[in-house]
Protein backbone atom coordinates (compact mmCIF):
# COMPACT_ATOMS: atom_id res chain seq x y z
CA UNK A 1 0.00 0.00 0.00
CA UNK A 2 1.35 3.42 -0.95
CA UNK A 3 1.72 6.24 1.55
CA UNK A 4 -1.17 8.04 -0.12
CA UNK A 5 -3.42 4.99 -0.09
CA UNK A 6 -2.67 4.50 3.59
CA UNK A 7 -3.93 8.06 4.18
CA UNK A 8 -7.21 7.25 2.44
CA UNK A 9 -6.53 9.25 -0.71
CA UNK A 10 -7.80 6.64 -3.12
CA UNK A 11 -8.49 9.22 -5.83
CA UNK A 12 -4.81 9.55 -6.69
CA UNK A 13 -4.24 8.46 -10.27
CA UNK A 14 -1.83 5.66 -11.09
CA UNK A 15 1.05 5.52 -13.52
CA UNK A 16 0.08 4.52 -17.05
CA UNK A 17 2.36 4.85 -20.06
CA UNK A 18 0.29 6.74 -22.66
CA UNK A 19 1.73 9.37 -25.01
CA UNK A 20 1.74 12.46 -22.85
CA UNK A 21 2.68 16.12 -22.56
CA UNK A 22 3.95 16.49 -19.00
CA UNK A 23 4.87 19.23 -16.59
CA UNK A 24 6.09 18.73 -13.03
CA UNK A 25 6.11 20.94 -9.95
CA UNK A 26 4.65 21.78 -6.54
CA UNK A 27 1.83 23.93 -7.98
CA UNK A 28 0.90 25.24 -4.55
CA UNK A 29 -2.26 27.29 -4.90
CA UNK A 30 -2.55 26.68 -8.67
CA UNK A 31 -2.27 30.44 -9.21
CA UNK A 32 -2.45 32.40 -12.48
CA UNK A 33 1.16 31.56 -13.34
CA UNK A 34 0.47 27.84 -12.93
CA UNK A 35 -2.68 28.16 -15.00
CA UNK A 36 -0.72 29.79 -17.81
CA UNK A 37 1.65 26.81 -17.76
CA UNK A 38 -1.33 24.47 -18.03
CA UNK A 39 -2.67 26.49 -20.96
CA UNK A 40 0.67 26.13 -22.73
CA UNK A 41 0.85 22.41 -21.94
CA UNK A 42 -2.70 21.75 -23.08
CA UNK A 43 -2.13 23.61 -26.35
CA UNK A 44 0.85 21.35 -27.07
CA UNK A 45 -1.09 18.23 -26.09
CA UNK A 46 -4.10 19.06 -28.25
CA UNK A 47 -1.93 19.93 -31.26
CA UNK A 48 -0.06 16.61 -31.03
CA UNK A 49 -2.75 14.26 -29.74
CA UNK A 50 -1.17 13.80 -26.30
CA UNK A 51 -2.59 13.45 -22.80
CA UNK A 52 -2.15 16.59 -20.66
CA UNK A 53 -0.41 15.32 -17.51
CA UNK A 54 0.71 17.11 -14.34
CA UNK A 55 3.13 15.47 -11.92
CA UNK A 56 3.10 16.94 -8.43
CA UNK A 57 3.84 15.90 -4.85
CA UNK A 58 1.73 15.05 -1.83
CA UNK A 59 3.60 17.68 0.19
CA UNK A 60 6.16 20.41 -0.26
CA UNK A 61 9.54 18.62 -0.57
CA UNK A 62 10.92 21.01 2.05
CA UNK A 63 8.73 19.25 4.64
CA UNK A 64 11.09 16.28 4.21
CA UNK A 65 14.47 17.82 3.38
CA UNK A 66 14.25 21.11 5.35
CA UNK A 67 11.17 21.01 7.61
CA UNK A 68 12.31 24.17 9.42
CA UNK A 69 11.93 26.09 6.16
CA UNK A 70 8.75 24.47 4.83
CA UNK A 71 5.92 26.98 4.31
CA UNK A 72 2.30 26.23 5.08
CA UNK A 73 0.45 25.18 1.90
CA UNK A 74 -2.02 27.53 0.25
CA UNK A 75 -4.44 24.70 -0.51
CA UNK A 76 -4.94 21.13 0.62
CA UNK A 77 -3.70 18.29 -1.57
CA UNK A 78 -7.24 17.33 -2.49
CA UNK A 79 -8.08 20.89 -3.49
CA UNK A 80 -4.86 21.19 -5.50
CA UNK A 81 -5.77 18.14 -7.56
CA UNK A 82 -9.25 19.56 -8.19
CA UNK A 83 -7.79 22.90 -9.29
CA UNK A 84 -5.27 21.26 -11.63
CA UNK A 85 -8.04 19.33 -13.34
CA UNK A 86 -10.11 22.53 -13.58
CA UNK A 87 -7.09 24.23 -15.18
CA UNK A 88 -6.96 21.65 -17.97
CA UNK A 89 -5.03 18.61 -16.75
CA UNK A 90 -6.31 15.26 -18.03
CA UNK A 91 -4.18 13.41 -15.47
CA UNK A 92 -2.75 14.52 -12.15
CA UNK A 93 -0.11 12.16 -10.79
CA UNK A 94 0.62 12.69 -7.09
CA UNK A 95 4.05 11.42 -6.06
CA UNK A 96 4.44 10.65 -2.33
CA UNK A 97 7.49 12.69 -1.30
CA UNK A 98 9.45 10.73 1.30
CA UNK A 99 13.08 10.47 2.34
CA UNK A 100 13.42 7.73 -0.29
CA UNK A 101 12.00 10.05 -2.94
CA UNK A 102 14.46 12.77 -1.94
CA UNK A 103 17.34 10.31 -2.31
CA UNK A 104 16.25 8.99 -5.70
CA UNK A 105 18.70 9.87 -8.49
CA UNK A 106 17.26 12.23 -11.08
CA UNK A 107 18.06 9.80 -13.92
CA UNK A 108 16.09 7.04 -12.23
CA UNK A 109 13.08 9.29 -11.62
CA UNK A 110 13.03 10.56 -15.20
CA UNK A 111 13.25 7.07 -16.69
CA UNK A 112 10.98 5.15 -14.30
CA UNK A 113 8.31 7.81 -13.80
CA UNK A 114 8.34 10.31 -16.65
CA UNK A 115 9.31 8.22 -19.67
CA UNK A 116 8.58 4.56 -18.90
CA UNK A 117 5.86 5.15 -16.29
CA UNK A 118 3.90 7.96 -17.94
CA UNK A 119 4.93 7.90 -21.59
CA UNK A 120 6.38 11.40 -21.83
CA UNK A 121 6.60 12.70 -25.39
CA UNK A 122 6.90 16.38 -24.44
CA UNK A 123 8.19 17.73 -21.13
CA UNK A 124 7.43 21.37 -20.31
CA UNK A 125 9.78 22.70 -17.62
CA UNK A 126 11.40 25.94 -16.56
CA UNK A 127 15.04 26.60 -17.35
CA UNK A 128 15.73 26.74 -13.59
CA UNK A 129 13.87 23.48 -12.91
CA UNK A 130 15.69 21.06 -10.58
CA UNK A 131 14.71 17.59 -9.36
CA UNK A 132 16.14 14.36 -8.00
CA UNK A 133 18.76 13.83 -5.32
CA UNK A 134 20.51 17.11 -4.45
CA UNK A 135 18.72 18.77 -7.37
CA UNK A 136 21.03 17.07 -9.88
CA UNK A 137 18.32 16.82 -12.54
CA UNK A 138 17.64 19.77 -14.82
CA UNK A 139 16.28 20.57 -18.27
CA UNK A 140 19.58 19.68 -19.94
CA UNK A 141 19.59 16.23 -18.34
CA UNK A 142 16.01 15.64 -19.41
CA UNK A 143 16.91 16.57 -22.98
CA UNK A 144 19.71 13.98 -23.00
CA UNK A 145 17.24 11.30 -21.95
CA UNK A 146 14.42 12.53 -24.18
CA UNK A 147 16.18 12.71 -27.55
CA UNK A 148 16.99 8.97 -27.92
CA UNK A 149 13.33 8.23 -27.15
CA UNK A 150 11.98 10.62 -29.75
CA UNK A 151 10.70 12.95 -27.04
CA UNK A 152 11.57 16.59 -26.46
CA UNK A 153 11.82 19.17 -23.67
CA UNK A 154 10.34 22.65 -24.03
CA UNK A 155 10.81 25.69 -21.82
CA UNK A 156 8.04 27.38 -19.91
CA UNK A 157 7.46 30.98 -20.87
CA UNK A 158 8.57 33.38 -18.14
CA UNK A 159 5.20 34.99 -17.54
CA UNK A 160 2.78 36.44 -15.00
CA UNK A 161 4.46 39.47 -13.55
CA UNK A 162 2.74 42.15 -11.48
CA UNK A 163 4.45 45.42 -10.53
CA UNK A 164 7.73 44.00 -11.78
CA UNK A 165 7.53 40.94 -9.51
CA UNK A 166 6.87 37.39 -10.62
CA UNK A 167 3.64 35.93 -9.27
CA UNK A 168 4.48 33.16 -6.82
CA UNK A 169 3.01 31.09 -4.02
CA UNK A 170 5.38 32.88 -1.63
CA UNK A 171 4.03 36.29 -2.60
CA UNK A 172 0.44 35.04 -2.17
CA UNK A 173 1.24 33.75 1.31
CA UNK A 174 2.76 37.13 2.16
CA UNK A 175 -0.40 38.92 1.00
CA UNK A 176 -2.70 36.60 2.95
CA UNK A 177 -0.49 36.93 6.03
CA UNK A 178 -1.10 40.68 5.89
CA UNK A 179 -4.83 40.38 5.21
CA UNK A 180 -4.48 41.67 1.63
CA UNK A 181 -7.20 39.41 0.26
CA UNK A 182 -7.86 41.24 -3.01
CA UNK A 183 -4.15 41.16 -3.85
CA UNK A 184 -3.99 37.43 -3.13
CA UNK A 185 -7.18 36.73 -5.06
CA UNK A 186 -5.86 38.59 -8.10
CA UNK A 187 -2.77 36.36 -8.16
CA UNK A 188 -4.78 33.20 -7.52
CA UNK A 189 -7.24 34.04 -10.27
CA UNK A 190 -10.09 33.13 -7.91
CA UNK A 191 -11.20 33.79 -4.34
CA UNK A 192 -9.02 32.26 -1.65
CA UNK A 193 -10.87 29.32 -0.11
CA UNK A 194 -11.07 27.87 3.38
CA UNK A 195 -12.76 24.53 3.91
CA UNK A 196 -13.79 22.51 6.93
CA UNK A 197 -16.55 20.77 8.82
CA UNK A 198 -18.70 22.79 11.20
CA UNK A 199 -18.13 21.90 14.87
CA UNK A 200 -19.65 23.09 18.12
CA UNK A 201 -17.95 26.12 19.62
CA UNK A 202 -18.61 28.14 22.77
CA UNK A 203 -21.88 29.46 21.24
CA UNK A 204 -21.04 32.99 22.35
CA UNK A 205 -22.08 34.35 18.96
CA UNK A 206 -25.55 32.85 19.30
CA UNK A 207 -25.96 34.47 22.70
CA UNK A 208 -25.04 37.83 21.13
CA UNK A 209 -27.49 37.43 18.26
CA UNK A 210 -24.89 36.36 15.69
CA UNK A 211 -24.72 32.55 15.60
CA UNK A 212 -21.55 31.41 13.87
CA UNK A 213 -20.43 28.26 12.09
CA UNK A 214 -17.10 27.22 13.59
CA UNK A 215 -14.67 25.35 11.34
CA UNK A 216 -13.03 22.35 12.95
CA UNK A 217 -9.29 21.83 12.72
CA UNK A 218 -7.33 21.37 10.62
CA UNK A 219 -8.82 23.96 8.28
CA UNK A 220 -8.13 23.31 4.61
CA UNK A 221 -6.39 26.29 3.06
CA UNK A 222 -3.91 28.92 4.26
CA UNK A 223 -5.53 30.82 7.13
CA UNK A 224 -4.87 34.55 6.65
CA UNK A 225 -4.14 37.27 9.20
CA UNK A 226 -6.39 37.70 12.21
CA UNK A 227 -9.37 39.90 11.51
CA UNK A 228 -12.88 40.05 10.09
CA UNK A 229 -13.46 39.25 6.42
CA UNK A 230 -16.31 39.46 3.94
CA UNK A 231 -16.93 36.11 2.29
CA UNK A 232 -19.34 33.85 0.49
CA UNK A 233 -20.18 30.71 2.44
CA UNK A 234 -21.09 27.64 0.43
CA UNK A 235 -22.99 24.85 2.15
CA UNK A 236 -25.31 22.12 0.88
CA UNK A 237 -28.25 24.52 1.25
CA UNK A 238 -26.71 27.12 -1.07
CA UNK A 239 -24.39 30.13 -1.09
CA UNK A 240 -24.77 33.01 1.38
CA UNK A 241 -22.90 36.21 2.28
CA UNK A 242 -20.89 35.67 5.44
CA UNK A 243 -18.87 37.71 7.92
CA UNK A 244 -15.84 35.59 8.86
CA UNK A 245 -13.88 36.09 12.08
CA UNK A 246 -10.33 34.72 12.25
CA UNK A 247 -8.34 34.89 15.46
CA UNK A 248 -8.44 34.09 19.15
CA UNK A 249 -11.47 36.19 20.18
CA UNK A 250 -9.51 38.72 22.29
CA UNK A 251 -12.64 40.09 23.99
CA UNK A 252 -13.15 36.73 25.71
CA UNK A 253 -10.67 35.20 28.13
CA UNK A 254 -9.48 31.63 27.82
CA UNK A 255 -9.62 31.36 24.02
CA UNK A 256 -6.05 30.47 23.12
CA UNK A 257 -6.40 28.67 19.80
CA UNK A 258 -6.88 30.50 16.52
CA UNK A 259 -10.42 29.93 15.25
CA UNK A 260 -12.27 30.44 11.98
CA UNK A 261 -15.97 31.14 12.36
CA UNK A 262 -18.56 32.46 9.93
CA UNK A 263 -21.84 34.28 10.49
CA UNK A 264 -24.10 33.56 7.50
CA UNK A 265 -26.27 36.58 6.70
CA UNK A 266 -30.04 36.34 6.25
CA UNK A 267 -30.32 32.62 6.98
CA UNK A 268 -30.62 30.38 10.02
CA UNK A 269 -29.31 26.87 9.35
CA UNK A 270 -28.22 23.94 11.47
CA UNK A 271 -24.76 23.31 10.01
CA UNK A 272 -23.21 21.12 12.69
CA UNK A 273 -21.10 18.28 11.27
CA UNK A 274 -21.67 19.54 7.71
CA UNK A 275 -18.95 20.74 5.33
CA UNK A 276 -18.59 24.45 4.57
CA UNK A 277 -16.50 26.47 2.12
CA UNK A 278 -15.61 30.10 2.69
CA UNK A 279 -14.60 32.18 -0.34
CA UNK A 280 -12.84 35.25 1.05
CA UNK A 281 -13.68 38.49 -0.74
CA UNK A 282 -12.04 41.28 1.26
CA UNK A 283 -10.67 42.36 4.62
CA UNK A 284 -13.15 44.23 6.81
CA UNK A 285 -11.16 45.14 9.93
CA UNK A 286 -8.41 43.90 12.26
CA UNK A 287 -9.22 42.04 15.47
CA UNK A 288 -9.81 44.20 18.54
CA UNK A 289 -10.44 43.69 22.23
CA UNK A 290 -13.65 45.45 23.25
CA UNK A 291 -14.24 46.80 26.74
CA UNK A 292 -17.87 45.65 26.84
CA UNK A 293 -20.21 43.23 25.09
CA UNK A 294 -22.35 46.18 23.99
CA UNK A 295 -19.38 47.63 22.10
CA UNK A 296 -18.69 44.24 20.54
CA UNK A 297 -22.30 43.75 19.43
CA UNK A 298 -22.41 47.24 17.92
CA UNK A 299 -19.22 46.56 15.98
CA UNK A 300 -20.54 43.19 14.79
CA UNK A 301 -23.56 45.02 13.37
CA UNK A 302 -21.24 47.35 11.45
CA UNK A 303 -19.21 44.32 10.27
CA UNK A 304 -22.36 42.72 8.88
CA UNK A 305 -23.33 45.91 7.06
CA UNK A 306 -19.86 46.23 5.53
CA UNK A 307 -19.83 42.56 4.58
CA UNK A 308 -23.16 42.96 2.82
CA UNK A 309 -21.77 45.88 0.81
CA UNK A 310 -18.56 44.07 -0.18
CA UNK A 311 -20.30 40.85 -1.20
CA UNK A 312 -22.89 42.76 -3.22
CA UNK A 313 -20.16 44.71 -5.02
CA UNK A 314 -18.24 41.50 -5.78
CA UNK A 315 -21.22 39.57 -7.11
CA UNK A 316 -23.05 42.17 -9.22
Amino acid sequence: MSDLAARGLGWVEQLEAVPSAITIGKFDGVHIGHRRILEQLRAIAEAEGLVTTVVTFDRNPLEVVRPDRAPLPLVSLRHKVELLHDAGADRVIVVPFTAETAAQPAEEFSERVLFDGLGARVLLVGDDFRFGHRGAGDAAMLRRHAEPRGARVESIDDICFADGRRVSSTWIREALGLGRIQEANAMLGRRHLLRGDVVRGFQRGRALGYPTANLGTPVEGFVPADGVYAAIARVDAGAFPAAVSIGDNPTFDGVAAKTVEAYLLDVDLDLYDRPIELELIDFVRPMHRFESLDELVAQMGRDVDRTRELVAAATT
